[in-house]
């Protein structure tokens, strides 16, 4: 049995994920945590030595397709509803986000 989770193990777990909880927060997120890894333990306690290792939970799916050339939208047609396009170029114009 693991030992209890208590309101230090999450006042020092908010700290360091740099979070202000209130004592409310702090109460609940205790309880919630420690259901977690109530439920972890359940977990880790299965036999699943029977169980074969898999890499992927797709296992014999394939969700990829192949990467064949296809013909694409003309550049043209791409830009020629866009809003301020640089139509002789091909290049949509977009509003600066950084600096």
């Amino acid at each position: 049995m693991a030992p209890t989770l208590t309101i230090a193990d999450v006042e020092r777990i908010a700290a360091l994920a740099q979070l202000e909880l209130s004592d409310e927060e702090k109460t609940l997120f205790t309880r919630q945590l420690a259901d977690i890894l109530a439920y972890a333990e359940q977990v880790q306690a299965l036999d699943t030595s029977g169980v074969p290792a898999t890499a992927h939970v797709h296992v014999g799916h394939r969700a990829e397709r192949d990467d064949e050339p296809r013909p694409s939208l003309p550049v043209s047609e791409a830009v020629a509803n866009a809003p301020d396009a640089a139509t002789e170029a091909g290049l949509f114009r977009v509003p600066r986000v950084i600096g």
